[in-house]
Formats: C-alpha cells, structure tokens, sequence
C-alpha cells in the first residue's frame, strides 16, 4: 500500500486503518506526535518529512516514512503540483547505445511538452542513496531507469510521492508491480548463434554481459539453444563474462583468438564488444570475415560505419526508451496497460560473416 505525503499543511491526527499493525484496533487513530516517539524523532521532524522539505537526513526520512505507510497514512491535500520533466536514470552515459535511448526518451517528452533531465544512479544496477532524494525535490511526471534494479525501499518512496516509473532493460527479473520495458534477447541470441552455425561455423564463441544481468543471460541462453538445435558441443573456454565496453570485447577477442583451437565465429553480445573484437583480430593477423566471422548486438547506427560493417541483431533501443516514456505521460492508455512490454529483435545481416575460410 503506497502512501502519499503533503507538501501543505497537514492535520495532527490520521486515519489508522484496520489490519494495517497488529497492536492497534480497527478504527484507532494515531498522532503526528505518536508517530515521532516511535521513530525516535521530534514532532517537527515528521511534520518536515511531510511537507517534503530537504533539511532532514535520508535514514531519518525512510524511518518516518515506513512508519507513516504502517500507519496507513492517506494525503487529503491535493498533490502538489509536478515539474514538466522526464527524469532518465543511466549508471553510465559514455555509449552511443545510451544515446539511442536518450533520443528515444526525448521523442516522446517533446510531443507532450516536457523536458527531460539526465542524471546517473551513482551504481552499476542499483539507484544510490543520494539519487532519490533528488528525485523528490524535483518532482518530475516520473522516471525512467536503464540497466537498474529498484530496491523495496526506493520504489516505496517514489510511490508515496505520485512519481511513476519505468524500467528499460531491467538488470534482473523485475518484481510483478514494476512496470518494464525490454525486448527479446533470447530470440536475438538464438538467430544470431543460428546465423553462424548455419554458415557451417562449429566453434562459435560468446562474449555477453556481466552474469548478474538479465539480458546477458538470456542471449547466452538464446546461444545455448542455436548449439544445441545444431547438434554443437558448447566448450566452456568460449563463453565469457564482461562489460557492454569496447575494451572487454577487445581483451576477450585477444584472448580467444590467442592459441591454435581458436573460434571462427564469435557472437558479441554488443555492438561495442564486436568493435572491440574486430580491433583484436586485426592485432591477431585474422581478417573478418575470411579468417574470423563476428555478429554483434544492438544495431547501434556506428554497426554499418565498421569495417567491415557489421552483422548484428537489431534491438529497437529508441522504440524501447519511446514505449518507456509513453508508459509515464499515458498511464491510461488501453494498448499500454500491461505491466511488461517486449519488443521484438531481429538479425541484420551485413558483411563481417561468412562460411569458415571465407568459402
């Protein structure tokens, strides 16, 4: 049950629904001043978190705001008003895969008059401490998280402000109440793996994401599935870890194309990692795609700029980050009303593969 805080001046007594705590009856009503005893702080301290004011600490606040949501404690006062803004929530920003997204966002915040603003969560998946009390203060229409993971505790603050948000390629497997927005990874792996098996290609390699995201493990298990369907060994030498970064897919390609028993494929799970890997075979001698084919992930517009332009499966980044954005400023509409929206991929074939020896 989310609850919903003032930023008006509110009354000193609130209404205690039944079955919300175990120690107090049906239709018992509880203070401001109560409220404060229990979470060990002042009565002017619980009135600041009220009221949304910024002088109070983050441990403080989520104290006062757990016990008020256990107190059931419903706003009377109308919502205060919001900022005009799409908050874009990214651990990291320096990727043309994150430009994609951005622009996708920015679409959509236009058609409605809205501005967007960028900020970075502070942590790989996960939004930092310092980052939601930002998000109170502005006030957005609401917020959209890349990569990320939504702890009980953020999510909990969000709803109790009004401000809805939205995931983009959750890291791992969203809870049920969280709205998402991803495509098809597994079938991306699988007709990425199945493109270089059906070139005759039997020693393919992966190079996915770190083993924590949802998104790298599905496209290696889209991979898994193509070697099986082909009746392929999968050797665990060729199937690595890493990040969504050129320079992970440059140190894998140099490792992989290092010894004798080297792949004639590898399936990058990233454009970025392609590109990293196109750069190591070079060092290594290989030419793509006579000696070494490469598929990569993403379709990011540098893909057909590569040499060779790249074969890579097309995920509709712009369409994900629109559909995203739709979901915050068009709650209502019918075609958006699922929690969980996936987007289908498709395999874009360009000229960094061909058959083994180039035949």
């Amino acid at each position: 049950m989310a609850v919903r805080l003032p930023t008006q001046n509110v009354t000193d007594r609130m209404a205690y629904p039944a079955c919300m705590h175990d120690e107090v009856a049906v239709g018992a009503r509880v203070t401001l001043a109560e409220v404060a005893k229990e979470a060990g702080v002042s009565p002017p301290t619980v009135s600041k978190v009220l009221n949304g004011r910024s002088d109070v600490s983050s441990s403080t606040r989520a104290r006062v705001e757990r016990l008020l949501e256990v107190h059931g404690y419903r706003r009377r006062n109308p919502s205060p008003p919001r900022s005009p803004l799409v908050e874009l929530v990214f651990h990291e920003l320096d990727s043309v895969w994150a430009m994609e997204l951005v622009r996708g966002v920015e679409n959509v915040a236009k058609a409605n008059r809205t501005d967007v603003v960028l900020t970075r969560s502070g942590t790989r998946h996960a939004p930092a401490a310092d980052w939601i009390e930002g998000v109170l203060r502005r006030r957005p229409l609401g917020v959209v998280l890349v990569f990320s993971s939504l702890p009980a505790e953020v999510k909990q603050r969000l709803r109790a402000w009004d401000i809805p948000f939205v995931i983009v390629d959750p890291a791992g497997d969203p809870d049920p109440d969280v709205p998402s927005v991803g495509s098809a990874n597994w079938a991306g792996g699988l007709a990425a793996t199945r493109h270089l098996t059906d070139h005759g290609h039997e020693r393919v390699a992966i190079i996915t994401g770190f083993e924590d995201m949802l998104c790298s493990l599905a496209r290696l298990d889209g991979y898994r599935s193509a070697m099986t369907m082909a009746g392929l060994p999968i050797d665990p030498r060729l199937v690595r870890y890493g990040e969504y970064h050129v320079q992970s897919g440059f140190e894998h390609g140099m490792d992989l194309l290092a010894g004798p028993d080297r792949p004639t494929a590898i399936f990058a799970g990233s454009d970025l990692h392609a590109l990293g890997v196109l750069e190591a075979a070079r060092l290594r001698g290989l030419r793509v795609p006579e000696d070494l084919s490469v598929v990569g992930y993403d379709d990011v517009p540098l893909a057909q700029w590569s040499s060779p332009p790249l074969t890579t499966v097309h995920q509709p980044l712009r369409h994900m980050a629109e559909e995203a954005t739709r979901m915050l400023l068009r709650p209502d509409d019918p075609g958006r009303a699922g929690r969980r929206i996936e987007l289908a991929t498709h395999l874009v074939v360009r000229q960094s593969t061909a058959p083994p020896g180039g035949a």
